[in-house]
């Protein structure tokens, strides 16, 4: 699902208009992944990730930012895919404005400016994805091109599994150049 992602949209829908980009990098975090917030089984904060395939998971990482996953298996199977990084479409002067920034790649790289970019937060948590409301995934008519995959950012546990992709040469995915060329 991770690979999947890769080239859909995330629209966000705020009280000033439509913000809007596509996913250019994700990570997964499976069945069995010490990294991933399932790992130990459901808890009042990751239920989202044990619901159908399809729903925000929405969580604050060290109490600063907050990051945006897509819960990935069947309904009680806690998996789910972080989104890293989005090339900004639509809303660009909200996204500007939420982010304190007019940079254009610094707006969605990396999911904790992705997040204050389109505004979401916890309130956001166990959304339905795949239906139109304050913040969904949408499909996109053009091809996303050569997908990469390598290591994950920022683990420490199972931190040697290539579950990280991302659109080879974008400027939008976040990390060091050097992860994110050929």
């Amino acid at each position: 699902m991770a690979r999947y992602l890769i080239g859909k949209i995330v629209v966000r829908k705020l009280p000033e208009g439509i913000v809007s980009g596509r996913i250019v990098e994700t990570e997964a975090y499976i069945v069995g992944d010490a990294a991933g917030h399932a790992y130990r089984g459901m808890t009042p904060r990751n239920r989202t990730l044990f619901l159908e395939r399809g729903h925000a998971y929405v969580y604050l990482a060290y109490g600063i930012s907050y990051m945006l996953n897509v819960s990935g298996g069947a309904k009680g199977i806690g998996t789910g895919v972080l989104i890293r990084a989005l090339q900004p479409l639509e809303g660009i002067a909200i996204m500007q404005q939420n982010r304190g920034t007019e940079r254009l790649p610094d707006l969605a790289r990396g999911p904790g400016r992705l997040a204050q970019a389109l505004r979401i937060d916890r309130r956001l948590d166990g959304i339905d994805l795949c239906q139109k409301g304050p913040l969904w995934l949408a499909r996109d008519v053009h091809k996303p091109g050569d997908i990469g995959q390598g290591l994950r950012i920022g683990i420490t546990k199972d931190a040697d599994r290539p579950l990280r992709f991302f659109l080879y040469d974008s400027p939008f995915v976040s990390g060091p150049r050097s992860l994110n060329s050929r």
